[in-house]
């Protein structure tokens, strides 16, 4: 917990280009709170369709015995300067397993970049810190 305090205080220290139209991301899913032994990357590609407007795909697969699972989601830039972005995600295309929430997009370094997120799941009636990170491009 303390290397993912210390990660986001570095982060806070970057910024991020001012804006995301014509843009395309590629990277993980959430990466917190998962044991390496229970790691499981779930790849994500994006693309920025409007200034504010990135949509995603995320594809994932447990084990080989499970089916592939598609995930759409979408952020909203409602602050271009500082990157702070409105979450929505469903899963396999089900409405009633809809995830709502609000991140920061950190530029690390070129194109590199960490987004936490604070998650509400509506289903499970939970909320989650979530941490990706990938590329853009």
């Amino acid at each position: 917990m303390r290397k993912l305090i210390i990660l986001l205080a570095l982060a806070f220290t970057f910024s991020a280009n001012a804006q995301v139209k014509g843009d395309w991301f590629v990277g993980t899913g959430d990466v917190a709170n998962v044991a390496w032994t229970d790691l499981s990357i779930k790849p994500f590609i994006g693309y920025g369709f409007t200034d504010n407007l990135a949509i995603g795909l995320n594809v994932a697969q447990e084990d080989s015995s499970d089916d592939l699972g598609v995930d759409v989601s979408a952020r909203y830039f409602f602050d271009l300067k500082n990157k702070f972005f409105a979450y929505a995600s469903v899963q396999d295309f089900d409405t009633d397993l809809l995830k709502v929430g609000v991140g920061k997009m950190f530029k690390v370094h070129k194109g590199v970049f960490i987004d936490p997120k604070v998650v509400y799941d509506v289903n499970a009636k939970t909320t989650n810190l979530t941490l990706g990170f990938g590329l853009r491009f």
